[in-house]
């Protein structure tokens, strides 16, 4: 008889999940400072930790769910960890930037600019969302509205969006220079050997892989994680074979009803947002929002 071992999965902070449940936690305040003063190239003094679920008008959308959003002294901060591309992508970022924007500029009865608002997107994937070549080169691209001459519409807001497949090229390529500048970013998606690498040199990745490897061994964290690609595996596969047998415009009949089953055992669970439920899914919030009542 021959055995398979099959080597247990280890979670990275590519997973929004794993990256909040480190970054958020009060005895990692100086990682979360850390990150920040090498996105922002200044000195972080305090953060204090928003509301990330937000009411919105939208009865079918009950509420919006953000990777994190930060008071700081130097202005309101959102972070969101992209695991990759997808077409609705920066759709859905730009909406919840929006909404920050509208929330933190409304003071009183009158509109302002003295809060700045930041968006940073730590975004896995671009270097292969073009279908011949990559479509954003840059390590980082900072998006302010701007007009054609160059002219800022406002003066307090701003996206950073951080190509990290760039910047883990760094790490496989060895380049020991640029390893040194961005490992707090390299850091965010490496395996335990390479933690352990990198962690020799600094302690606070050090800090944060000791944090990693014991939220890996948790398991209540592994249960969701297990549950929310299981569920995405399931809905690829119908899709596949609904696509296979000419249905490519849309699910069939017993897809659609897998859908509505995955959907209510993600509700069941209560791991998920409607949000999260919709994306894995595909069901309009309004039937996911029909469900949960």
């Amino acid at each position: 008889m021959i055995s398979i071992i099959t080597e247990e999965k280890f979670y990275t902070c590519r997973s929004d999940r794993a990256f909040k449940e480190i970054f958020l936690k009060e005895q990692n305040r100086d990682l979360l400072t850390k990150l920040l003063e090498e996105v922002l190239n200044t000195k972080i003094i305090s953060i204090v930790e928003e509301n990330i679920e937000r009411n919105t008008g939208n009865l079918s959308v009950r509420r919006k769910y953000l990777d994190m959003l930060l008071s700081t002294d130097k202005g309101l901060i959102g972070i969101e960890m992209n695991a990759q591309v997808t077409d609705y992508l920066r759709a859905r970022n730009m909406a919840f930037q929006c909404d920050n924007y509208a929330h933190y500029t409304l003071v009183g009865q009158k509109y302002n600019e003295d809060v700045q608002v930041i968006q940073i997107n730590f975004t896995y994937g671009l270097e292969h969302s073009g279908k011949t070549k990559p479509l954003y080169l840059e390590l980082l691209e900072v998006y302010e509205p701007l007009s054609k001459t160059g002219k800022k519409y406002v003066e307090n807001f701003k996206i950073l969006e951080f190509n990290m497949d760039k910047i883990m090229d760094f790490w496989y390529a060895k380049n020991e220079e640029k390893i040194k500048e961005y490992k707090y970013f390299i850091m965010l998606d490496l395996k335990k050997e390479d933690l352990s690498i990198l962690s020799k040199k600094d302690k606070l990745v050090n800090k944060y892989m000791s944090n990693l490897e014991e939220l890996n061994e948790d398991p209540e964290f592994r249960e969701y994680m297990t549950v929310e690609e299981d569920q995405r595996k399931i809905y690829n596969t119908e899709i596949d074979l609904a696509r296979k047998n000419g249905l490519a415009e849309g699910l069939s009949q017993g897809a659609k009803q897998n859908s509505i089953e995955i959907a209510k055992s993600m509700l069941s669970l209560g791991v998920n947002t409607l949000e999260q439920i919709a994306e894995v899914t595909k069901l309009s919030m309004e039937e996911i929002t029909k469900l949960s009542e």
